[in-house]
């Protein structure tokens, strides 16, 4: 275990490699523990769930949202965490260009709903929500639980067509990326279907 030193004390250059490598493992390890069952062209299981969007509560329903056009749904593993802040950030800022092409964003994990309504404000930024699975039942269906922890969420992120199949998973522990590649394939399914489905 690698406990913290105080801010006064200096950290030697040997430590610090020490420490370095030990984080790289751990994220190389979670990186391969990253995976996504469902396959493209697979029919993805309805949910509905409690969300909150701008620091209000909702139930959130993919039925409900795929009426109105594909779906961007993608797990992390939680809120307020470095990784889990940037995505939310990068989610936040390209929400507007997935509106536009019809699509809805939807971030779940394992959180409460008390600290959802927190994050999808400040993380969030108020552009899109965030969903409670707090006992990983969600998760386990789309085959997005960490390896050995039932009510963790992977970094899984899924678009779903508005006739429920999957068009595209991608699974990485780095945040980086799952904005960009669920965009190219909503901003592709636009293309293909001649526009917005609302």
């Amino acid at each position: 275990m690698v406990h913290c030193r105080p801010l006064s004390e200096p950290v030697s250059p040997a430590r610090r490699r020490l420490v370095g490598a030990a984080a790289g493992s751990l994220l190389a390890a979670w990186s391969g523990l990253s995976r996504a069952a469902l396959a493209t062209g697979a029919a993805a299981p309805l949910f509905a769930a409690d969300a909150a969007l701008a620091g209000k509560a909702f139930r959130f329903d993919l039925a409900q949202a795929l009426q109105r056009g594909p779906v961007v749904l993608y797990f992390y593993p939680k809120a307020f965490t470095s990784g889990c802040t940037v995505e939310a950030h990068q989610f936040a800022e390209a929400t507007p260009r997935f509106q536009a092409l019809g699509a809805t964003v939807i971030g779940m994990s394992g959180d409460d709903i008390a600290t959802l309504k927190r994050f999808s404000v400040e993380a969030c930024r108020n552009q899109f929500a965030v969903a409670a699975d707090p006992d990983g039942a969600v998760m386990k269906q789309y085959d997005a639980t960490l390896a050995g922890l039932s009510s963790t969420a992977d970094r899984i992120s899924y678009v779903i067509a508005p006739d429920r199949k999957v068009l595209y998973a991608y699974a990485s522990m780095r945040p980086d990326d799952h904005v960009r590649n669920t965009l190219q394939v909503v901003e592709r399914w636009a293309q293909q279907s001649g526009g917005v489905a609302r």
